[in-house]
């Protein structure tokens, strides 16, 4: 590493870890003051809140990092051109795509940085301060819907092998923070969609290779509209002569059954997508194809799982024509707050941009991209316009 290349690189980082201690506090902030209102709510004090907050500040860095990146290095830009260093480096022989070449380098750090928080410690603190919130208050883990967690799964013939012979929905009202499941209802469909039985447990609990152990069950089994049937389940004219089902109701202490529905997809539908690592979307996104089920949301938030973190190499080459800005353009505290306010459009448009791909259904990965490409176009068009000038 040159000599030059440490002194942008020491440079760059001091002004993003000083933005982004800022912009942490300023976050963690907010997060506090939002965790008030549930302070005393089933012993929750004010202690567990600053843990709770504590918990989620790798979250808030993921989340800030690529801004503070974007002002860090707008701040070194401009102290490069306040001080004439820059115009030195260029009378030396130093190019623009050298210096790009410089700044890429730094950004590369960065980068690997979100991706470590994103991949790997985010998806872990997120879960992690839940279930210290919930297991002070004594709550159960929260439900997407009021009439608790909703997901479905095929049924097979063997297990999760053989012919498909209908369709399952899994109703759970509540979920433990140790993963058991209580008041659990299974809707279960032939091919043809028509219920061919209603089981309704107590709790259940996964006992490991996608066998699912239900306690005090009741099931309704429903004998088929027009076919012939025997036993308890035998269909019956009524008194217009048309033949009904019937209903054959079995109780047991426990019941065991096979479910490609495991404990991770459980876990990974109830959590936001943001806090998700790439691989559990791509495999909930596997999952929902094959029940047949929307997944655009989720695809959408796996490429701005690979993409987003991209996006500081593109917001560091919005800074780098600041570098090439007089002091007569305007000062440091103008060139930060301009940095300021393309971080502020950027994270705005990138959110905008998931909200009407979902809704026009683009496709995910231009959803995901198109607000990269669209900051790149600026960052090259400054570049060009201040060597112009």
């Amino acid at each position: 590493m040159t000599v030059l290349q440490r002194y942008f690189a020491s440079s760059i980082a001091q002004a993003v870890a000083f933005c982004l201690l800022a912009l942490l506090g300023l976050a963690a902030f907010f997060d506090l003051t939002g965790e008030l209102p549930e302070v005393g709510k089933g012993g929750y004090g004010i202690q567990h809140a600053f843990l709770y907050v504590a918990i989620l500040l790798p979250e808030r860095i993921y989340r800030v990092l690529p801004v503070a990146a974007l002002i860090g290095t707008i701040y070194t830009m401009a102290q490069f051109a306040s001080s004439s260093e820059f115009t030195i480096m260029r009378a030396a022989g130093m190019s623009t795509r050298r210096a790009a070449g410089m700044l890429f380098r730094v950004g590369a750090v960065i980068v690997a940085v979100a991706y470590i928080l994103g991949e790997v410690i985010v998806p872990r603190t997120g879960p992690v301060a839940e279930k210290v919130k919930l297991s002070v208050q004594g709550s159960t883990v929260a439900a997407e819907f009021r009439s608790g967690l909703w997901t479905k799964d095929v049924i097979k013939s063997n297990g999760l092998t053989g012919d498909v012979q209908g369709s399952r929905f899994f109703n759970v009202r509540e979920v433990r923070p140790d993963g058991r499941l209580v008041n659990v209802t299974l809707y279960e469909f032939d091919t043809n969609f028509r219920m061919r039985s209603l089981i309704q447990a107590k709790s259940a609990t996964f006992q490991g290779n996608s066998v699912w152990r239900l306690y005090d069950v009741t099931e309704s089994r429903f004998s088929n509209p027009g076919l012939a049937a025997s036993g308890a389940a035998a269909t019956v004219e009524n008194h217009f002569g048309q033949e009904t089902s019937m209903v054959e109701t079995v109780k047991a202490d426990t019941r065991d059954f096979v479910s490609e529905i495991t404990p991770k997809i459980l876990q990974v539908s109830r959590r936001d997508p943001e806090r998700m690592t790439a691989n559990e979307l791509a495999v909930y996104t596997r999952h929902l194809a094959e029940n047949k089920q929307e997944t655009d949301r989720f695809k959408i938030a796996f490429w701005k799982k690979m993409i987003d973190p991209l996006a500081i190499f593109v917001l560091m080459a919005l800074a780098l024509p600041f570098a090439y800005l007089h002091t007569r353009s305007g000062g440091v505290s103008l060139k930060i707050f301009i940095g300021v306010m393309i971080g502020v459009s950027f994270m705005l448009v990138n959110t905008l941009f998931s909200h009407i791909g979902l809704l026009s259904t683009w496709p995910p990965i231009l959803t995901a991209a198109a607000p990269s490409i669209v900051y790149m176009m600026l960052a090259i068009g400054a570049l060009w316009w201040v060597e112009r000038h």
